[in-house]
Order: structure tokens, then sequence, then C-alpha cells
């Protein structure tokens, strides 16, 4: 634990730029430029471990899993893709163009197609701190291969892409429990990054999830769907916001499952990508809690709340057998 706070501290103040564009219909770089060196050197996914012939990144599994060493993890895949497609907006090589297109080609090739669930991208392998023996299904893998896949579309004009994204709208629509996304609560429906028996609602993993589907209300105004997914989702995350405030931290999750620790608080590097997620979303939107709540978690960035937050993070993660 000792260790993982040095690394912490170590850390860039905010590793993530917010893109320029981020509404109009062509979808240039992503809301966060990821740079390809560093995502792909496991930076800021500690658990990218290898890539397969095609490139794609494979990770090891959490520290709690048993089941599994390796898996091909959606949200990361999704991630480096990203980070391709920015390297090759800075190129403009055919080279980078054919690497990223791979990235397109796995998600359209790795989705799992039901006439109830449309199309959904699963990872291998169980969650044991949400109780989850999986595979799982997560909004923000949703979003990822939503994200790639409209890029792919933009740059081939092949529409199985866009179709494949379309499809892939139909999750959020759906409750956690019987296949979707979403866990409907009393703020409105909470787009899940980890799926659960119950609502997880890890803030970092809704807002990613946003953006996928604000990618395909960009490219597509005209879709109602999506348009009432994103403004439904901002809705909820105006409402649920302020649970995450502990008043000298931000909470990594909202989960109040009997079983999980009463307060699961942000290490630092969450603490800074909700900093910098939120200020994107005030850019977004425009709407002013975003701003209020950006700057009030910029300045509880201090060392002695740091100190303060591993002592109960250690407790957190003793309690899910994660340390």
């Amino acid at each position: 634990m000792l260790d993982k706070f040095i690394t912490d501290l170590r850390q860039p103040k905010y590793r993530y730029n917010i893109s320029e564009d981020i509404h109009s219909e062509n979808l240039g770089y992503y809301y966060f430029e990821f740079d390809e060196k560093r995502v792909s050197q496991g930076k800021d996914q500690k658990l990218l471990s290898k890539f397969d012939e095609n490139g794609i990144p494979i990770n090891s599994t959490y520290i709690d899993v048993d089941d599994k060493e390796f898996v091909y993890f959606p949200i990361t895949i999704g991630q480096v893709g990203l980070a391709v497609f920015h390297t090759y907006l800075n190129t403009k090589s055919e080279e980078d163009k054919r690497r990223f297109l791979k990235f397109v080609d796995w998600f359209y090739d790795n989705a799992e197609i039901q006439d109830d669930l449309g199309v959904r991208w699963l990872t291998e392998v169980s969650l044991p701190q949400y109780h989850n023996p999986g595979p799982w299904q997560s909004a923000f893998s949703q979003s990822r291969g939503i994200s790639i896949l409209l890029r792919g579309y933009q740059l081939t004009q092949n529409k199985k892409y866009a179709n494949m994204a379309e499809k892939a709208l139909i999750s959020f629509t759906k409750p956690s429990d019987c296949g979707g996304v979403t866990s409907f609560t009393e703020w409105g429906p909470f787009y899940e990054e980890y799926t659960a028996s119950v609502p997880t609602l890890v803030l970092n993993g809704m807002i990613f999830s946003l953006c996928g589907i604000y990618d395909f209300v960009r490219v597509f105004p005209e879709n109602e769907l999506a348009k009432k997914l994103f403004d439904d989702g901002i809705a909820t995350l105006k409402n649920i916001l302020s649970n995450y405030d502990l008043g000298y931290w931000s909470r990594y999750n909202f989960c109040k499952a009997k079983w999980y620790p009463e307060v699961d608080p942000a290490t630092i590097g969450y603490q800074r990508l909700h900093i910098t997620q939120i200020e994107m979303m005030y850019k977004l939107t425009g709407e002013e809690i975003f701003k209020i709540y950006a700057t009030k978690f910029r300045k509880q960035d201090t060392f002695l709340n740091a100190i303060k937050m591993y002592k109960i993070k250690y407790k957190a993660l003793k309690k899910i057998n994660r340390i």
C-alpha cells in the first residue's frame, strides 16, 4: 500500500488534456487526449500486459481473480484504440490508419448480438469485489465500442460499423440484472462500469459511458434514443454528484451493498481523473454544477488529504480482499 501511495504521488497532477473540439459531427480527438506511447506502456492502464499479433492489448486480471491470468478487456482495448487513432490524426499515415482499423474490426468481430439486448462486449472474467462471477457487461465497454466503431465508420464510410454502434445503445435501456448496463436509481438511470446484483455506481465509468453516447449524438443528432440516453444520464449525474463528495476527497463509487465497504474513496489517480472528467462535463454541457464540483475536488487534492484518504482506502481494500 505504501508503494501504491508513493507511485500515485509521483503521477502527473492531471495527465489528460481535454480536447478542444468535443461537439462537432466529425469525431476527431476523443474528449481526453490519450497519448499512445503513454497508454501502451501501461502508465495509465496498469494491468496492460502484452499485445496480440494484431496489436490488440491483453490485460492481466485483477489481484483477487483466480480463474484467469490474462483477458481481453474491452475498456483497455478501447483506450489503446483511441490513442492509436490520435496517432493517426497526427501522422495521417496509411500504416497508422491500418493499425486503428484493427481495433475497429476487433469490436465488430467480437460483439455478442442478441435480439433483446442488442450488441454487447463482455469481459470474460469474474468480478469478486462486486460478487459477479462473470462474464460481465459494462456501460464503459459499450461506450468504448461505440466511440471506436463510429470513428471507423467516418474513416471508411462503411455503414456496418455505424449499425453495430447503434445496436450497442440498446443495452443502456435494460437493467443490469437483465443483461443490460443500467441501474435505475432514485437519482435516475446510472450507466454502470461494473454490473452486479446491486448498483455499484462507479463515477468515472459513468462519465466515460456518457462520452460514447454523446459520440453517437454528434454523428447522428436525429437519433432520439441516443439523445434521450445522454440527456437522462446528464440529469442523473447532476442529481447524484453530491454523494461522491466526502468533504476532503471524492468517492470512487457509491456502492451500498452490505458486503461492500461503507466508504471506498478514490485513489489519487482517480481523484485527479474525476477533476478532469467533471471539468470536461462542464465544457460539454455548460452546467454550473460541474464547474462547482471540479473546483471543489481540485482544492481537496492535497498531501494531507491524500494521507487521510489512504488510511480509509486501506480498510476498504482489506474488506474486499484486494490487498
